[in-house]
């Protein structure tokens, strides 16, 4: 069967095995189903924008025309530096998706692949966040009430941790088994901002991730539908929004976000 469409990252559920669905066009294709049967991914040339949805002939900050990565709210700077936001004051790129995206309930977490890595999501992205970003495990490290303060954290917190996942290593599962999550949230404490101290969490609950996959790759070779435009071959496992492919070879669905292909399985 073939299912055509615009890529935007899969959506989740956190089960054990998480379950993974891609929407494509009118159809929404649960994929754990497909793992261990052969796919092919056909890209069909064209790519829409994911904010205004005009065809694009290059693809800018997954998936956005050179117009909307340069206009749109959902690829200003306080995305990657939540430090700077400042929708709890009414301004921004668009005040009104400012509003309703980041003047809200915001967590820092700590999240485990190999390393303790620090990061900021909305309260309705856990685990979501997690998941796409391939975690093992995660904690609450703070609560506040808007993205500015909860980026002030972070920016504290890297002193002592990475805000990357190394995204090969995770997509080896390259774990490390010494790392102690609830020593890791204590050891953050030391270096919490002292004025914003009543947003630290007292939430110890730790999230537990199990990807489907049947088996990792041993050397992560990157797909790029730019340069190969057709990818076969057999699906092994999805881990965060990669899909695992024989032959060590992995697909980054969020990375071509926008881009119309052709899944047939």
């Amino acid at each position: 069967m073939e299912f055509l469409g615009n890529l935007r990252k899969m959506s989740t559920q956190h089960k054990e095995p998480i379950e993974y669905s891609l929407k494509l066009g009118d159809d929404l294709v649960e994929m754990n189903p497909l793992i261990g049967r052969e796919i092919s991914l056909r890209y069909t040339g064209v790519i829409h924008c994911v904010s205004c949805g005009n065809v694009t002939k290059k693809s800018f900050g997954q998936g956005f025309c050179y117009s909307c990565f340069m206009k749109s709210p959902m690829n200003s700077e306080c995305i990657i530096r939540p430090e700077l936001c400042e929708a709890h004051v009414g301004k921004g790129r668009d005040p009104k998706w400012e509003e309703e995206h980041h003047n809200q309930a915001h967590v820092v977490y700590i999240a485990f692949t190999d390393v303790a890595k620090v990061g900021v999501t909305r309260v309705d992205q856990i685990p979501t966040r997690w998941i796409d970003q391939g975690a093992n495990q995660a904690i609450l490290l703070a609560e506040t009430p808007y993205r500015q303060l909860a980026g002030i954290i972070e920016v504290a917190m890297k002193e002592i941790m990475v805000d990357k996942t190394n995204w090969r290593k995770m997509l080896k599962n390259e774990l490390n088994p010494d790392l102690d999550p609830f020593e890791a949230k204590e050891d953050a404490y030391e270096n919490f901002p002292e004025e914003l101290e009543e947003f630290y969490s007292d939430d110890d609950t730790l999230y537990d991730l199990k990807y489907p996959v049947l088996q990792y790759p041993e050397k992560v070779k990157s797909l790029n539908l730019e340069k190969v435009p057709q990818v076969t071959g057999k699906l092994l496992g999805i881990r965060g929004q990669y899909l695992l492919l024989d032959g060590d070879r992995v697909f980054n669905v969020r990375n071509h976000s926008g881009y119309q292909i052709a899944l047939e399985a």
